[in-house]
């Protein structure tokens, strides 16, 4: 049972992770946040475990479903090379710089 709890935990977890990260945090697009939440606060009580297993199941292909597209349009943008990448160059510089706890010059920004 404890380690049921725990796997559920970590499946919110990520899923909220990859919404955050994949659909955004800003206030037009707050209900999907909104919605996972709910469902999740609704869903903690229910004592049918088919009925769980089939939520936490259905969570956890969504959050593989969210960081699958994103990483498939990333590649796509990758191969194509006659689409301008300066974007994509700032945006890994500022991940490269970041991880080590530093900020991107004042020439790399825009």
């Amino acid at each position: 049972m404890r380690s049921d709890a725990f796997q559920t935990a970590k499946i919110y977890r990520q899923l909220l992770k990859a919404v955050k990260k994949h659909i955004g945090k800003e206030e037009n697009k707050r209900h999907f946040l909104d919605f996972v939440i709910s469902e999740f606060r609704v869903n903690r009580n229910l004592s049918d475990d088919v009925a769980v297993q089939q939520k936490i199941k259905l969570a956890h292909d969504y959050t593989y479903l969210l960081n699958s597209v994103n990483h498939h349009k990333d590649l796509l943008l990758s191969y194509n090379i006659a689409v301008d990448r300066t974007d994509e160059v700032k945006r890994t510089l500022g991940k490269s710089a970041a991880r080590v706890g530093l900020g991107l010059p004042e020439v790399y920004q825009s």
